[in-house]
């Protein structure tokens, strides 16, 4: 008899596993109650399957990009673990965008929701539709600065560190919104 009982230790294959990735995700709200619009979309992206989210950067208010006459921004940045695919967790994006009332009328027109995967671990991705790291989150303050609160040290692949690249862009209109 085997020292064990005479039992087999059985383990599980690990076929059509995948690795579990950290991702971060740029919200942005400038229609209807943006506040409530990020909260919600949080919600949602906790929800998202083989995902978690790992942590949120505070709510900033902000002028809209390129001074465009529309209302001001809110915009965050969240932390997720997932084992989804880019090209999935775009098309999961997407999906909670039009829950949320998303319509595409004209480019950088105003939105009730906007999420966009700034990075996807270290993997550089360039496909029709999805590029990562997304290609002007370099010039954007309302992307750096809640990436820097909440992961200062992460590295952009091909650009350096986020707290170095902040340095690099204006973030003299960025409003740091109580939390509640």
């Amino acid at each position: 008899m085997k020292a064990d009982g005479g039992r087999r230790k059985v383990s599980k294959p690990v076929t059509g596993h995948r690795s579990l990735v950290t991702a971060f995700i740029a919200l942005g709200s400038n229609l209807g109650d943006p506040a409530r619009q990020i909260h919600s979309a949080l919600r949602a992206l906790a929800a998202l399957p083989e995902t978690r989210l790992v942590r949120q950067s505070s709510l900033y208010r902000n002028p809209p990009a390129g001074g465009l006459d529309q209302p001001e921004f809110v915009n965050a940045v969240a932390q997720i673990e997932t084992c989804i695919g880019p090209r999935e967790l775009l098309d999961r994006l997407l999906e909670i965008e039009r829950g949320q009332g998303r319509v595409r009328d004209y480019p950088n027109a105003p939105r009730t929701l906007d999420l966009d995967i700034v990075l996807y671990g270290d993997q550089v991705v360039r496909e029709p539709g999805l590029i990562i790291p997304h290609p002007r989150m370099l010039e954007r303050a309302f992307v750096l600065v809640p990436l820097a609160e909440i992961a200062p040290a992460f590295v952009v692949p091909g650009s350096g560190r986020v707290a170095v690249l902040l340095r690099n862009v204006n973030a003299s209109g960025m409003i740091k919104l109580a939390s509640g």
